[in-house]
């Protein structure tokens, strides 16, 4: 019987940090407690402090502001501080607030000590966010009831509770509502060790056994995201139940990988696509994003969001006043020679 291993999905999917739905089973993956938390050292340790003095003094811990790129844990973090804090959780996104009324329905049903978890903070209209400014201060809304001469306003209190705020764009956010985190965390890519010991973790919950150089293989191409490494993993699970007898080794991991089109660097087919297209038919640059995106049929916001931030990170790209320029060692890693950044005539 022949088994055919080409991969049918789009490369995207595999390499995207933002969440898919095959993300779905992500949950039971995530850790519970600070303890059990890889990576992150300086936000994890600083967390630690202000969670105990919390406890400590009996009251809710101050706002907190998670920022940094998609994929990294912004939302286990946030599960994580409320089971360290012993408090329940209520999870939503700006997008999913329409109007004021939305987030007071959500407000009033908080408990004492509570936590609101907003992802997507940026995104939040700003008549609902106006509501914010009075409930993180005074933990209070005003609420006005009628219209005209006769309306009159209403001061509702509200439980003490933690707003974490999550997003992937802070500097979208209004100076009046980041003022008034008490504590701001940027999480920043991991490490590839640090992604080993979470491969190694993810491999455990989900019973596949793993060898550690095919962890450390799965984590040196999961562009420093854990999301990413546990899609990887559970990818290479299948190749190597059918092709390894159930073990992740190395070499099966860089079979499954390689068939998946991620190479050694962690780019997919999109992003070498962009590199090449931009060395071969823009003489290395510069072209805008817009240019760019028709030439490789792809849609500039998804260039712009999902590959290039991580080609920018590594180094294979630049971006300029006049558009996008490979470097170097994007021409070394697609094995072309280069012979100088070229100047395109005006």
């Amino acid at each position: 019987m022949s088994i055919n291993f080409s991969a049918e999905q789009p490369e995207e999917v595999l390499t995207a940090a933002a969440f898919q739905p095959e993300d779905g089973s992500e949950a039971s993956l995530r850790p519970k407690r600070l303890e059990d938390y890889t990576g992150q050292t300086k936000a994890k340790e600083n967390l630690a402090v202000f969670i105990e003095a919390a406890k400590l003094r009996n009251e809710p811990l101050d706002h907190v502001l998670l920022h940094g790129p998609p994929g990294l844990g912004k939302t286990t973090l946030a599960g994580v501080i409320a089971n360290e804090m012993g408090v329940n959780m209520r999870i939503t996104s700006g997008p999913a607030i329409e109007k004021p009324g939305d987030l007071v329905a959500l407000l009033t049903n908080l408990q004492e000590n509570d936590i609101l978890f907003l992802d997507e903070i940026h995104r939040l209209n700003r008549s609902v966010e106006e509501i914010l400014y009075p409930a993180m201060e005074d933990y209070a809304i005003d609420i006005i009831l009628g219209k005209g001469p006769s309306a009159n306003s209403i001061r509702l209190d509200l439980p003490h509770f933690t707003l974490i705020g999550a997003t992937t764009r802070s500097g979208q956010l209004s100076a009046p509502l980041r003022d008034r985190f008490g504590v701001v965390l940027r999480l920043e890519l991991y490490s590839t060790e640090d992604l080993r010991c979470i491969v190694e973790r993810s491999a455990g919950i989900l019973g596949v056994e793993i060898e550690p150089d095919g962890a450390t293989e799965i984590a040196s191409r999961s562009r420093g995201t854990p999301r990413i490494a546990n899609r990887m993993l559970r990818r290479v699970r299948d190749f190597a139940q059918v092709r390894g007898e159930g073990v992740i080794t190395k070499p099966i991991a860089d079979e499954a990988l390689s068939r998946l089109e991620v190479d050694k660097e962690g780019l997919d087919n999109v992003d070498r696509r962009m590199l090449r297209s931009i060395i071969e038919l823009y003489n290395g640059g510069p072209v805008g994003l817009e240019a760019l995106a028709a030439t490789i049929n792809e849609e500039a916001v998804t260039l712009e969001d999902v590959y290039e931030p991580f080609l920018l990170q590594q180094g294979f790209l630049t971006r300029t006043l006049r558009g996008r320029c490979v470097t170097q060692k994007a021409y070394e890693h697609l094995g072309i020679e280069y012979l100088g950044q070229q100047k395109l005539e005006i």
